[in-house]
């Protein structure tokens, strides 16, 4: 009995476990959920519910299983829907599901929707099953649909004004079709609701009317006596009849029927550099107001003495533009820009707000000696001083702007041009001579302009015993001339000063400044300080200026012009002043006045112009029959605003880095440092797209770009280039640089060097400045101990406004032992000093091919080094070509499963070593053959040349292998008898 009752409790286990496995068999979710691919829903601005025009339900094949009553057994069914995930950024909806058995579900906006923001949202949505075990993994989704949803406004904003007030002006007595109009949008997203469909003026009894589009004008004849100003208030409705949510004002002045003054004249004038000449006004009229008129008489004024020196000039040294000017040679620029050639005006103050015009301040305190040698000290012959000089009020104390005195001992001054109590004065004492007679000694000039505080440009033609002086081009006579006794005859050095003279101390020392340097003879000070700004400070010995070269100097490069019309030229008169900052024009008949005053323009003719404000003003008397009821017209005003030019960019390119032979350092003609020097300005300017190119890229793009980006190459000149050593300064004992004189006297140019470099100046093309500086040349009488030299060239335009590129060139030299016959008749590979680069490396990324150029015999080592680096390089393609041919028949095998029929046949290549060669040159091989290797494997395969390939390793890994593998000898030799090719 026992037996038989563990059976069947045994048989009934059984059968439980037996239900058991099956139910979870049955469980195992093998089917995804199922929803539509697409949905598309509205849902309103104040509404949180999403239509959709397919409902959202998913379904589930996996069917929930019917179990045994008597068995109580809960598990989850797999086929039921638990929810539905939205994809996507900051999407502001949110599925729900209703009915986990059926799969409905819902779209929702979680927050409130703004069509204004966002008119249309589109994501992603995908359901999940319950089938998620402990560890999630038996969940299943369904594939992502896309819904699209379209957000429906409600008229919810009302209009608003663009403009929070309007304002207009008529004059009395006129019927206006439109006086102006007002304006209001509204913000709503819709078209219904966002249009203005009716504007209403809320004012009552006003005489004007508003129609729908917001125009208003009067009902009847405004008088200036009975109203002056009109006040109205203007409300708008939009087409979901909304009221604008403020009314607007609206101002309407009226004003007498007539009130003479010029008519149609801008205030604001732009002109875009490089354009020419632009008409100032195009539509002006004087309104006389039908008065019995006789003449008018207008003055038109360009105000420019913010701008430089007065007004828009080149902004080039002194010395170019007396260059230009046609001036001749021997000027001597006492103010230049300093410089490592010219650098005695250092540490001076500069007035760097006048666009990169050299001015230079002297504030009493300040004053500088210019090197001896400079200027002549006799000035016997004739000679010419020329400055830039604005100057303030005049003092009791004399102002020194230059001074030639004694250096030591004596305080005698030989000659001196100076400011006292608003005279120009200039003192010319003269040397020692046979006859002791009074001689003319002093030239006093009185003048406004030496104490305005304007900029004012003086010429001193000096041919003794005559002066003759030129302000601003006007000539002036010395209204007082003092002799004096010559000075006696001495060995004493004189020294020439800007901004001072230099004296011996004796009885003055409350007017001077004590210098830091000693001199013989007494404590040296300087004394009688100027007080001012001085530019363009020039002397020139042997030649007097000509009227034409001073007018020159002193002519603007902007001012006003007019083109008179053929048919009023007899009946206006235009008179300029001489810098043509302005005019004036005069004459009887108003439409031919006019007409002039039409075609005055505005010119520019600077190539990049100072940007800024010129303001203008127009003074206009006239006459009529009856003087006592004549009009006044008032004075216009407005301004020119220069726009900024295009800033060019001046690049300096070509050959920075080559290697030569010692013996071309060494030779007549030495090294060219610049062979391949080229020489490019450009502009960058923005300009608008091609409207057929917009057009025809398609309506997708982006309609807001109107404007592209372009660079164009332009030409202009330079006024000076600059070549200086990097490292250690130049040993005039075994090493210089030289340049053709024979071409900068071709071209106007000059030249001074010292040990740090040599600096090329004067106003010339680009293409002749790069003539100039191919032939410039290093030479070195001592290249034993010298590896290597660096320079640096940096060219300018308009005395330094525009500066290039430093463009530095490394020349490195080739130290090569002396040739030795070898037995197959190779040639043998150059030995190296340490730390020059390897020969495969710079000999054949430096474009040795071309070393030769400027020598009429090359050397043997020279030879040598050519045909041995041809070989190799030769060699070296070679073998690229060879492994690059391996890696691609590799692939097509893979690929293919096929042989390449096409080998590399090397069995007539033959590599011997040769025991001549350096360690370094092998060891270089190697590298570039693991490089290529690596290129096998897939790195950069298809991107690196061999000729790039040598030029990394030269850059990154050249110098350190040649400084390690120096003390190792090891040489190798390519054996080409059996290489056909």
């Amino acid at each position: 009995m026992r037996v038989r009752g563990n059976t069947q409790f045994a048989s009934a286990v059984g059968l439980v476990l037996g239900l058991l496995c099956a139910v979870e068999a049955a469980k195992v979710n093998k089917h995804k959920p199922w929803i539509e691919t697409t949905y598309h829903g509205i849902v309103t601005e104040n509404d949180d519910k999403v239509l959709l025009d397919l409902p959202l339900i998913a379904l589930d094949k996996d069917a929930p299983l019917r179990y045994a009553e008597s068995f109580e057994v809960t598990l989850t069914e797999e086929g039921e829907i638990c929810g539905f995930r939205i994809h996507g950024q900051n999407v502001p909806f949110e599925a729900v599901v209703l009915d986990k058995s059926t799969g409905e579900g819902v779209i929702r906006a979680k927050d409130k929707l703004d069509c204004e923001l966002q008119k249309e949202h589109t994501f992603t949505i995908q359901a999940y099953d319950c089938g998620e075990g402990p560890d999630g993994a038996n969940m299943k989704k369904s594939h992502k649909a896309t819904v699209h949803i379209q957000v429906n406004d409600i008229n919810e904003y009302s209009p608003v004004f663009k403009e929070k007030s309007y304002k207009a002006t008529v004059i009395e007595g006129k019927k206006y079709d439109s006086i102006l109009k007002v304006e209001a949008v509204d913000a709503d997203c819709s078209f219904q609701f966002s249009q203005i469909c009716n504007y209403e003026i809320v004012t009552p009894d006003v005489p004007f009317t508003v129609d729908k589009d917001g125009f208003i004008k009067n009902t009847e004849k405004l008088s200036y006596g009975k109203e002056r100003m009109y006040k109205l208030t203007v409300t708008a409705y939009d087409c979901g009849k909304n009221r604008a949510s403020e009314d607007v004002l609206v101002k309407i002045s009226v004003k007498p029927t007539c009130k003479p003054s010029w008519q149609g004249f801008n205030k604001r004038i732009e002109y875009e550099p490089g354009t020419g000449s632009l008409a100032l006004f195009p539509s002006m009229h004087l309104e006389t107001c039908d008065e019995p008129i006789t003449s008018i008489r207008a003055n038109i004024e360009l105000e420019t003495n913010h701008i430089g020196k007065g007004c828009d000039r080149d902004t080039y040294s002194e010395k170019s533009l007396h260059k230009l000017c046609g001036a001749s040679s021997g000027t001597v620029e006492l103010l230049p820009a300093p410089s490592s050639s010219a650098n005695w005006t250092v540490g001076l103050p500069t007035d760097n707000g006048h666009d990169s015009d050299q001015v230079f301040e002297f504030n009493g305190t300040q004053a500088i000696k210019v090197p001896n040698g400079m200027v002549s000290t006799s000035l016997k012959e004739p000679f010419t001083i020329s400055v830039w000089m604005r100057h303030g009020p005049g003092a009791h104390e004399k102002e020194t702007i230059l001074c030639n005195s004694d250096k030591t001992e004596m305080n005698r001054h030989h000659y001196s041009l100076y400011v006292h109590n608003c005279r120009l004065i200039l003192l010319l004492r003269q040397d020692p001579s046979e006859a002791e007679n009074y001689k003319p000694a002093e030239f006093h000039w009185k003048l406004d302009q030496a104490c305005d505080k304007e900029w004012h440009h003086y010429v001193l033609n000096v041919e003794f015993p005559n002066v003759s002086l030129f302000v601003d081009g006007t000539t002036f006579e010395p209204f007082l001339v003092t002799e004096d006794y010559p000075l006696h005859s001495s060995k004493i050095e004189s020294q020439l000063t800007i901004g001072a003279c230099w004296q011996d101390n004796s009885g003055h020392d409350n007017d001077t400044e004590s210098v830091s340097e000693p001199t013989s003879g007494g404590n040296a000070r300087m004394a009688q300080f100027f007080r001012g700004n001085l530019a363009g400070l020039m002397i020139r010995s042997g030649k007097l200026e000509n009227k034409k070269v001073i007018d020159c100097l002193y002519t603007c490069k902007e001012g006003l012009d007019v083109q008179l019309p053929e048919e009023v030229a007899s009946s206006v008169k235009v008179e300029f002043n001489p810098n043509q900052s302005s005019l004036t024009v005069e004459g009887d008949d108003i439409d031919a006045f006019d007409k002039v005053m039409q075609h005055i323009s505005y010119l520019n003719s600077r190539q990049f112009p100072t940007p800024g404000i010129r303001h203008l003003r127009i003074s206009t008397t006239v006459k009529c029959f009856n003087e006592e009821s004549c009009v006044t017209v008032p004075d216009a005003e407005g301004y020119v605003m220069v726009l900024q030019p295009e800033e060019p960019k001046i690049s300096l390119s070509g050959i920075d880095h080559f290697a030569r032979s010692a013996a071309e350092f060494e030779s007549q003609e030495g090294v060219t440092l610049f062979p391949e020097l080229r020489i490019v300005s450009t502009i960058t300017r923005e300009v608008e797209a091609d409207a057929e190119s917009e057009a025809a890229e398609g309506a997708d793009d982006d309609p807001t770009v109107q404007e592209t980006v372009v660079s164009e190459e332009i030409m202009h000149n330079l006024d000076t280039c600059e070549v200086s050593v990097v490292g250690d300064e130049l040993d005039g004992e075994h090493e210089g640089l030289e340049v053709d004189m024979s071409q900068l006297q071709q071209h106007s140019l000059e030249m001074s060097s010292s040990n740090l470099g040599l600096v090329i100046t004067g106003v010339n093309t680009m293409a002749n400045y790069e003539q100039v500086l191919h032939l410039i040349h290093y030479k070195n009488w001592h290249t034993e101990a010298l590896f290597d030299r660096k320079f640096k060239l940096v060219c300018s335009e308009l005395n330094g406004r525009y500066i290039s590129n430093d463009f530095k060139v490394e020349v490195n030299v080739i130290h090569t032992a002396n040739p030795v016959e070898h037995a197959n008749n190779a040639m043998m590979q150059p030995n190296f000093i340490n730390p020059v680069h390897h020969a495969s490396v710079d000999l054949s990324g430096h474009n040795l091919v071309n070393a030769h150029q400027a020598s009429v015999v090359p050397s043997a080592a020279t030879v040598v080094i050519v045909v041995c680096v041809s070989f190799l390089v030769f060699m070296i393609i070679l073998g690229v070509f060879r492994i690059r041919a391996a890696h691609q028949r590799t692939m097509t095998d893979q690929e293919s499963g096929k042989e390449n029929e096409m080998d590399w046949d090397d069995s007539a290549l033959t590599i011997t070593v040769n025991p001549m060669e350096t360690y370094e040159d092998q060891h270089s091989s190697e590298e570039e053959e693991e490089e290529e290797e690596e290129s096998e494997d897939g790195e950069e395969e298809d991107d690196i040349t061999s000729a790039e390939s040598e030029s990394s390793e030269d850059e990154e890994g050249g110098e350190p292998e040649d400084q390690q593998g120096a003390s190792r000898q090891q040489q190798l030799e390519w054996d080409d008898s059996t290489l056909t090719y």
